[in-house]
């Protein structure tokens, strides 16, 4: 990650309930999260969307929770545990320029994330790693942070790692992209 990975403490300013009304997971990943999937939440921060694929999953799927910070992890275990989801989600703190996993998923997400990194190309290689044949990943960026230019150098950069850009969904308040392997 960069020196511009938003603190712990600042996640509470967006990762509540009133979210839900901008951003509700369920509408977003509705097609692209199914049941018995293996899921995993890039940059998750307190679980906003990690808690919902959990439900998504079921009880037979499972969502990897990726994050720098040992604190958004924390918050998200006992959130997931509240809502019932724990033991379908296993948290992994991941590395600056790593995010460290190589166990084959469903749908992968990075939500406000790719900003952040400082090799948003070796981010992109690694994901396509691990995607499954035909499995999507979904990068959505902040349009207040990320430019139309700078999102479009995102984009070229997940190509270039070799990844097939399937469309430019409709985000509120987002620009987005939809990958597959």
């Amino acid at each position: 990650m960069s020196d511009h990975v938003c603190p712990w403490w600042m996640a509470y300013t967006f990762d509540n309930p009133l979210r839900r009304l901008v951003h509700n997971p369920e509408k977003i990943l509705g097609e692209l999260v199914g049941e018995g999937h293996t899921a995993i939440d890039i940059g998750c921060g307190m679980g906003f969307f990690s808690i919902a694929m959990a439900k998504m999953v079921g009880e037979e799927g499972s969502v990897i929770a990726v994050d720098l910070q040992q604190k958004m992890l924390s918050v998200l275990k006992k959130r997931a545990k509240r809502a019932g989801v724990l033991p379908r989600i296993r948290v992994h703190q991941c590395e600056a320029h790593s995010i460290g996993l190589h166990e084959p998923v469903d749908f992968a997400l990075a939500f406000n994330v790719v900003h952040e990194v400082p090799d948003a190309k070796s981010l992109f290689l690694q994901v396509g790693a691990i995607l499954k044949p035909n499995a999507r990943f979904l990068v959505v960026e902040p349009k207040v942070h990320v430019t139309p230019e700078n999102f479009a150098r995102s984009v070229d950069k997940g190509v270039a790692a070799g990844l097939r850009l399937l469309g430019e969904p409709r985000i509120t308040l987002s620009r987005a992209a939809l990958f597959s392997r």
